[in-house]
């Protein structure tokens, strides 16, 4: 199954001059763990909220001195939208990340998948083969 079918096409997006306490009210309000920070179309970094947390909460650092490119992960993996389930997943596994942001052939973001969207479905699958499973047991 390729992941352009879970992924979210609504990508929270900053560019990288955004004073962090923007950064992070867009968070709050988007109700979401990360923000793709963007020149143009593409993808240059991610900020999660562990990056807030680890680059300028536990610095000491005032938010209001800060932007996007100062407490943004520039080692950015992506993904295109036909990268299969598994992939999506050993790329996550392999680089210990939680995010993924899809690209096209162009490298503009389309999208992104994340930890949470794999479980979902993970537990939908689950979930119909329980189904199955409890339809062919006999009753007890």
């Amino acid at each position: 199954m390729p992941i352009q079918d879970l992924a979210r096409e609504d990508v929270v997006t900053t560019g990288p001059e955004t004073p962090v306490p923007d950064v992070a009210r867009m968070m709050d309000e988007e109700t979401v763990g990360s923000v793709v920070v963007t020149e143009g179309d593409q993808p240059v970094g991610i900020i999660t909220d562990r990056d807030l947390a680890l680059r300028v909460v536990a610095e000491s650092a005032n938010p209001a001195d800060h932007t996007a490119a100062d407490v943004m992960s520039t080692d950015l993996h992506t993904a295109t939208p036909d990268t299969g389930f598994y992939q999506a997943a050993e790329e996550m596994r392999a680089n210990g990340i939680r995010r993924l942001p899809l690209c096209d052939d162009d490298g503009s973001l389309v999208g992104i998948i994340t930890s949470d969207d794999l479980n979902e479905l993970l537990a939908d699958e689950h979930q119909e083969l329980s189904t199955v499973l409890q339809a062919q047991r006999p009753s007890y």
